[in-house]
């Protein structure tokens, strides 16, 4: 019996909820976080509230990112997988904030 079968997480998620958050929850709030976070560094008011608020939203998005989407890939996949919970990071997560990013960027360009 293999040692690293005892190392790896389990999955504490049902099959289907993991499936709703990686396609339906992680990417909205990525959209949503992507473009709030940008207009907070575009708009140039810096303020310990909103500072704070930005912190916040920033330490959330980690958080799911890291535990319910890149976690819950990997407990699902065979061992010596790491590189597909990094594409699906790269898809679920990245990609939807920087689609909120530059959605804010061109409504800015749109605007003027």
């Amino acid at each position: 019996m293999s040692t690293e079968a005892h190392l790896r997480p389990k999955s504490l998620l049902t099959p289907v909820f993991h499936q709703v958050i990686r396609y339906a929850i992680a990417p909205l709030a990525l959209s949503f976080s992507g473009f709030h976070i940008t207009d907070f560094l575009l708009s140039g008011v810096y303020s310990w509230p909103r500072t704070s608020r930005i912190l916040a939203l920033s330490l959330a998005i980690i958080i799911l990112s890291y535990e319910f989407v890149y976690k819950e890939t990997i407990a699902q996949m065979p061992p010596g997988a790491k590189k597909v919970g990094l594409k699906v990071v790269l898809s679920s997560c990245v990609i939807p904030f920087m689609v909120g990013s530059f959605a804010l960027i061109f409504l800015l360009a749109l605007s003027q």
